[in-house]
């Protein structure tokens, strides 16, 4: 009988292999904007259903852009599709083809979304987006690799290459705006560049959106080998190999060397379509066809083999493999132990930045003089592993401005260290809650650092290619760079959900009291609305510069939301305010309470999503509904033990 269980496993395992095998490819980054939603059977849908397969078959067209739109008012549908300069006519209509299939079941509700692929751009919507320039949504993928030395010349030879480029595509005229070329860099590399706008902008356009694309380097791939930049509009990417296929010659690009950076968050990606130039011309399209028929079969008859020789050799009782070799899978983020010792002078009380929940976290400097970030976990924490290896996956597929970058890891023996960028004025708490500190925070100050915070959890409930609910947001994880940008950090106890997943309940409450929402403190449900209720505690102790869960109202103690909802109610909300906010602007002040409490409000349905939060944040002309209540839960019998604490982290 076991026999015959392991043989049906192993034949599951394959027909899930196959099953995606004939899957669509993952997009790079596709997000489902919130613009209007339509019905499985409305007009809308049928639509946008006949103007995609229309975009995708038509064989006319051989320049690599389409753009059309279907239907009449209200239902009009929009869509662009755009694919790289490089592309040869047959990869491009593949490409769309898979990316009108893939979107539309990622998205299956959304009037308005956009996804990418290495070779390809596809985006519908319900409004007119032609010939707009538009800069957002957009991300950035960055190369592991770092320029070893002369990185200031590195950087004089990529931004003149870049510029050369941006002239060429501007020039390009209403069919392509597509440019690439090589240029000499320091220690006898080569720098490699393409740059791309959709046909449809105006020569200025262009010009600017690819200006403005080439300003957020520094932002994501300062002193990295290779990086790219992806609008709606407009995008770059260089490396120190030949990515691309020579507009003039098109062949296969070359695999990328190997330490290159892993599929999770790589700088390259495979092209949706193999490709044969090797050949005449004329039977491309039977030797395709060919290779699409025999290499599946091959692949199938391997996992036949090798299943039989599996069930042959293995031991009964074998365990799948462990979390750490899981963790090792990722070996180009990996760093030596003896690496990150010497970076930190051996972990030196000198270097120590802070402790959190479960380590301490180190200032180190690697052999390139970069500065880091070392958090080192407790060997004695029980769940510490399952954290390390939630935070070292989970990361290392987010990127945005607003979240701390994981550069690496470190797994040796009972070690287990993580290896940030590092944030120059530390966290937010140092800050806020620093009677000497809090005075160099003025409004301006906390107002970009709030929206900073609001943008990236947007990105992790809605705009990643994951969603995922924080569940410990607080001040002393909010870190600051040099310039005070705010970037959300310490993913340990984060939660991974489904794409068409808004809430989960569990048993092991984990997080800090204070900023945990109340249906989670006592009854473990956590939603994207519990990230919300944490954003909006740390929206009103930003304005009052006192914890919650510590607040001092002369003599007495008491929670910050009950004040704050107190003086809200008798519309004296100015009590609230920090008295060192003097030249601040009341009427942004006031709004970030108001918002605040919308966003600690008891019942969860009545707290808006992130998306709303930024919309409110950004647009005075929006008019903001009366918050309820907010959840008093401090004062409840379940927290009453441990109100005065003041934060202290529970784990488990």
């Amino acid at each position: 009988m076991a026999k015959v269980c392991s043989r049906l496993l192993v034949l599951s395992s394959i027909c899930m292999f196959i099953a995606q095998a004939i899957a669509q490819p993952n997009f790079l980054y596709q997000f489902c904007l919130n613009n209007g939603n339509y019905t499985s059977n409305s007009t809308y849908k049928a639509n946008l259903n006949h103007l995609l397969s229309s975009l995708s078959s038509d064989t006319e067209i051989d320049h690599g852009f389409y753009n059309s739109s279907y239907g009449q008012n209200p239902d009009e549908v929009y869509a662009i599709g755009l694919c790289r300069g490089d592309a040869k006519p047959d990869v491009c209509r593949s490409c769309l083809n898979n990316a009108t299939k893939l979107l539309t079941q990622l998205c299956p509700n959304q009037k308005e979304a956009i996804g990418w692929y290495d070779y390809c751009m596809l985006r519908y919507s319900l409004r007119n987006i032609f010939g707009i320039m538009e800069n957002s949504p957009s991300f950035y993928m960055w190369n592991y690799n770092n320029v070893s030395s002369n990185l200031d010349k590195f950087n004089q030879d990529l931004r003149t290459l870049l510029d050369g480029l941006r002239v060429q595509a501007v020039a390009g005229g209403s069919l392509r705006k597509f440019a690439e070329a090589n240029a000499t860099a320091p220690n006898f590399q080569t720098l490699y560049a393409l740059v791309q706008c959709t046909p449809d902008l105006s020569q200025q356009d262009c010009s600017d959106c690819l200006t403005g694309a080439f300003g957020d380097i520094p932002s994501c791939c300062d002193g990295k080998q290779g990086g790219r930049v992806v609008r709606p509009s407009c995008n770059f990417r260089y490396e120190v190999y030949r990515f691309y296929d020579p507009v003039a010659d098109i062949a296969p690009p070359p695999s990328p060397p190997p330490s290159l950076s892993p599929p999770l968050a790589s700088s390259t990606s495979s092209p949706p379509q193999s490709t044969n130039t090797s050949g005449d011309k004329g039977n491309d399209g039977n030797k395709s066809q060919i290779v699409i028929i025999v290499v599946p079969i091959i692949a199938f008859v391997m996992l036949i083999i090798i299943s039989c020789i599996y069930l042959r050799v293995r031991k009964p009782g074998k365990k799948p493999e462990s979390e750490a070799d899981e963790i090792e899978s990722l070996e180009s983020l990996q760093f030596d132990f003896d690496t990150v010792k010497v970076a930190t002078d051996d972990f030196s009380d000198a270097n120590k930045l802070g402790q959190g929940g479960f380590g301490v976290v180190y200032k180190g400097k690697l052999h390139n003089r970069q500065d880091v970030a070392v958090k080192r976990l407790s060997k004695n924490s029980g769940q510490g592993d399952l954290e390390f290896k939630n935070e070292v996956l989970l990361v290392a597929k987010l990127q945005h401005r607003n979240l701390v970058r994981l550069l690496g890891f470190c797994l040796e023996g009972n070690e287990r260290l993580l290896i940030y960028e590092f944030m120059p004025n530390a966290s937010l708490d140092h800050f806020i809650f620093d009677p000497i500190k809090r005075p160099h925070l003025d409004w301006m100050r906390r107002y970009k650092i709030i929206g900073g915070i609001a943008r990236g959890l947007l990105y992790l409930h809605e705009d990643s290619r994951l969603r995922i609910i924080h569940r410990d947001l607080k001040a002393s994880n909010i870190l600051l760079d040099s310039e005070m940008n705010s970037k959300i950090s310490d993913f340990g106890m984060a939660k991974l959900f489904a794409l068409d997943q808004s809430e989960d309940n569990t048993n092991r409450i984990v997080g800090t009291y204070g900023y945990m929402s109340p249906e989670y403190a006592m009854y473990g449900q956590f939603s994207v609305k519990s990230d919300v209720f944490s954003f909006g505690v740390l929206v009103l102790e930003m304005i009052s510069g006192q914890k919650n869960s510590c607040f001092h109202n002369g003599e007495n103690v008491e929670d910050l939301l009950s004040y704050a909802w107190k003086n809200w109610k008798q519309s004296t909300a100015s009590n609230l305010v920090d008295p060192t906010l003097k030249a601040g602007s009341t009427t942004e002040i006031m709004r970030c309470i108001h918002i605040g409490l919308l966003c600690v409000q008891e019942n969860v349905v009545d707290r808006p999503t992130m998306a709303s939060v930024i919309l409110m944040l950004n647009s005075f002309s929006i008019t903001l509904p009366i918050p309820s209540e907010p959840a008093f839960f401090m004062h409840s019998t379940t927290e009453s033990n441990i109100s005065s604490q003041c934060g202290r982290i529970i784990q488990g």
